[in-house]
């Protein structure tokens, strides 16, 4: 069974930054799209983005377009995101998948993993 944990997570102010990091065991994030969601309490889970197995293309949610970035780092087998400008909205606790393919508005379409611990970012005006 594949497994992911993510890391990163913290509390920041508003308009700071934060890089999320993603690993998994029993996949390799270049054989797989890959990507990231998060969950605010009360609310449902939320693709946030997107990235193919060769690293050449990601998709985003809009509402975080221009202030993420999804990338890997192939020979450490690890997937990323860059969240800048970070904003209240932005509060949620972040997952990452691996699945069959990638949606325009960065969904990790039929995720083959199981749902890790996540990781928690917590944003303050």
């Amino acid at each position: 069974q594949v497994r992911v944990e993510e890391s990163g997570g913290g509390s920041v102010q508003a308009g700071e930054s934060l890089r999320l990091s993603c690993t998994a065991s029993g996949m390799r994030f270049d054989g797989y799209y890959s990507g990231w969601f998060r969950q605010a309490p009360g609310l449902e889970r939320e693709a946030i983005a997107c990235i193919t197995p060769s690293g050449t293309s990601a998709y985003y949610r809009r509402s975080v377009k221009g202030r993420a970035t999804v990338t890997r780092d192939a020979a450490r087998n690890i997937l990323y995101l860059q969240m800048d400008r970070l904003t209240t909205d932005d509060t949620a606790r972040y997952f990452c998948a691996l699945g069959r393919m990638c949606s325009d508005a960065g969904t990790v379409v039929q995720p083959y993993n199981s749902w890790g611990q996540g990781t928690q970012v917590t944003v303050s005006s």
